[in-house]
């Protein structure tokens, strides 16, 4: 837009008419350009692909050993007490992670009815895409009951809070089982804020996400992120939204096979490190987080 004041009600105005001359002389060369360029073969500009710019509540480098192995009492199968800074994550398997607060608030990930953690959650979140990431039939015990879902391509809109856990998603879409229809809302990446942490569950995405989206989630210290490369996102677009997110530690899961894993690793080895847990558990905390992006994996399915 040009500083020029305007014209008056005629159109009288000297300095505006020289000024829309140069406008119009200026927008003239600039598509003579373009034609030029693309006549050359060059291809024109593309918009900047979608990153994370906001804070969730921000990123802490790394100041110490990187991760605490969860500690277990063989004697008792009870878990070492956490301190109010660390949050317990535990694969489970699938897209099944079990994560534990210092308030010993216990949420279960994609909670279903084939894959489950050996304790009752607290909180249970749920997707839509398939029978191995919701049930209908919960155990009536579990207090929050967090589907991600809406249905008549309604969003479904979460931010709850217990105890020292605050709990809200995203919705993005998915593609029907024979790819055919989309079912609008019918997946929702889950934000758990615990510990000064802001952990993201991808659940079953099937597409890259807009700024907006983006914008919603905030900036994430730690993404669990679906890695097969085909029922979900494939593993460019699934690259894609791991550049954009920016976190400093990524968590595989729903990985159906060792060759599925080891292709995503492969990829990625390129840009992050690759930690390899024997046990399927680690403590983590702000202050332990990677200043260099960082994929942990921890053993199961």
């Amino acid at each position: 837009m040009s500083d020029l004041p305007p014209p008056d009600e005629c159109g009288r105005n000297d300095m505006g008419s020289t000024a829309l001359k140069i406008v119009v002389l200026a927008a003239g060369m600039a598509v003579g350009l373009s034609l030029q360029a693309l006549a050359q073969g060059a291809s024109p500009a593309q918009p900047p692909k979608p990153e994370m710019r906001e804070n969730c509540p921000g990123l802490v480098a790394s100041r110490s050993p990187l991760f605490q192995r969860a500690a277990f009492d063989p004697a008792s199968l009870r878990l070492a007490a956490l301190a109010a800074d660390q949050v317990r994550i535990t694969f489970v398997g699938h897209a099944t992670f079990l994560l534990e607060s210092p308030q010993l608030v216990r949420i279960a990930t994609d909670y279903n009815d084939y894959i489950r953690p050996n304790v009752l959650p607290d909180i249970i979140t749920m997707n839509h895409a398939h029978s191995t990431h919701y049930t209908d039939r919960p155990d009536p015990s579990i207090p929050y009951v967090l589907r991600g879902w809406a249905g008549n391509e309604k969003p479904a809109r979460i931010d709850m809070a217990f105890r020292d856990v605050r709990v809200r998603n995203v919705p993005t879409n998915i593609r029907s089982w024979g790819g055919g229809e989309t079912e609008r809302h019918g997946n929702s990446i889950f934000i758990f804020e615990i510990a000064n942490l802001c952990i993201a569950h991808l659940g079953h995405l099937h597409h890259t996400l807009t700024q907006a989206q983006l914008d919603e989630m905030g900036r994430v210290d730690v993404v669990m992120v679906p890695v097969d490369g085909s029922y979900t996102l494939d593993l460019d677009g699934m690259i894609e939204v791991l550049q954009a997110l920016k976190a400093p530690l990524l968590i595989p899961m729903h990985y159906f096979s060792g060759y599925s894993l080891d292709r995503f690793l492969s990829r990625m080895r390129q840009q992050w490190e690759v930690e390899v847990l024997e046990i399927p558990s680690a403590i983590i905390s702000k202050t332990t987080l990677p200043a260099k992006p960082k994929i942990l994996v921890m053993p199961g399915r």
